[in-house]
């Protein structure tokens, strides 16, 4: 006698193995979300930054030596609480010894932090460009030697 459908034992089976395969997709686009939103955080970070960097490097007097900051607008970062902080340093004079009036290299030093769900980030970026050095520049330059560019460590 020929039978027509399945037993209870292979619908089981059937069901297991789906159960298997459903956690296993179900977890692999969990993963993948999470993943989507951490790439998201990022370049929404890194585009604070950049644009951060572009408007301190167009600024010709920062005040040099000392941190100053500032925090970002929600409607720039989605709602995210979100700052910054900068750090600028003349690092090198075009003459030795640096004299007032003459032009250099200054390093400005940028960090970009933001509050997420499972606590503080930060992003940090560097850059440099030529300046014009104040008496204050060179007494700030001579005054630590060891912060300049090339200077021994």
């Amino acid at each position: 006698m020929t039978r027509r459908g399945f037993t209870l034992l292979e619908v089981l089976v059937a069901t297991a193995i789906m159960a298997v395969a459903v956690t296993a997709g179900l977890s692999a686009l969990r993963t993948s979300l999470r993943n989507a939103d951490r790439q998201v955080e990022l370049e929404r970070a890194a585009s604070l930054a950049r644009r951060k960097m572009d408007e301190l490097l167009a600024q010709p007097a920062l005040p040099h030596g000392q941190s100053f900051g500032g925090v970002f607008s929600p409607e720039y970062t989605a709602g995210v609480e979100a700052g910054w902080s900068a750090l600028v340093t003349p690092v090198e004079a075009a003459t030795t010894p640096p004299r007032p009036n003459s032009v250099g290299l200054e390093r400005i030093q940028l960090e970009l932090w933001w509050i997420t769900a499972s606590g503080r980030k930060s992003m940090r970026l560097e850059s440099y460009r030529s300046a014009l050095f104040s008496t204050d520049d060179v007494d700030w330059m001579l005054a630590h030697p060891q912060e300049l560019l090339g200077a021994p460590q």
